[in-house]
């Protein structure tokens, strides 16, 4: 049997057009997070479109659960009217994403959720989101999806955390933002553990032991191939869901 855990990387619809030479819309997941996944000794599968089976029985196969970045969630989700700055909305994904969330959550599957991963985590658990993060902290203090600028920043990480384990450290000096929103309302059984200087919420886990979930709003995978720090939140992921998969 391999050792090689299977990890459920559900996928982003890109609409027609969007891809030269492509007509119909495609399903699509950066291929850095794949590329991390298999430095860590993992195989990733790419679910596409929305799922009609019950979320268990979709993670069935499953070792891990990762949940990666892209468009915003609904705000209806957690009960808030629309800013009109909110983009790249996708129903279908965002039930598919609450849903598997949930569901790993509640029997304790190994997930890394990435940007709007972290929000999905947030707000599956009732949490809300700042819809437009340069209203509270300022014009391009994280960087802008629309327009695909980076920005490099520090982050504080809670000693004895699932996060300061996997990275060995308390400080991440060289984390890559791409996003416009944000952890709001903290979300029931969650704890932030990782920061920001300007006091966003960088990282969650959960408050229990039940199993090993890190969420991080930062994009590990964009660096993880030149930096150890990046690359080792999908080692210790790996890890996890190598050690689940021989539980089963």
């Amino acid at each position: 049997m391999s050792d090689r855990p299977l990890i459920a990387v559900p996928a982003g619809r890109v609409e027609a057009g969007r891809i030269q030479g492509w007509g119909p819309d495609a399903y699509v997941v950066a291929e850095p997070y794949v590329a991390a996944l298999r430095r860590a000794g993992a195989r990733p599968v790419i679910l596409a479109g929305p799922e009609s089976d019950p979320p268990e029985e979709v993670l069935a196969p499953f070792a891990g659960l990762l949940l990666a970045g892209g468009g915003d969630l609904d705000p209806g989700l957690y009960s808030a009217r629309r800013d009109e700055r909110v983009y790249g909305v996708d129903g279908d994904r965002d039930a598919l994403e609450l849903a598997l969330a949930c569901s790993a959550l509640d029997r304790g599957l190994p997930t890394l959720a990435i940007c709007r991963g972290m929000q999905v985590v947030n707000v599956v658990r009732g949490g809300s989101l700042h819809q437009h993060l340069p209203d509270p902290l300022g014009r391009g203090a994280h960087g802008d999806p629309t327009s695909g600028v980076l920005v490099t920043h520090g982050v504080k990480v809670a000693g004895g955390s699932r996060l300061a384990a996997a990275t060995n450290t308390t400080r991440l000096g060289a984390c890559t933002s791409v996003h416009h929103q944000g952890v709001d309302r903290l979300g029931e059984g969650l704890r932030s553990v990782g920061w920001s200087d300007d006091g966003l919420v960088e990282a969650l886990e959960p408050i229990d032991d039940g199993g090993w979930m890190v969420a991080v709003q930062w994009h590990p995978e964009i660096t993880a191939a030149d930096d150890a720090a990046q690359q080792s939140l999908f080692d210790a992921f790996a890890r996890e869901a190598r050690r689940c998969a021989a539980l089963v």
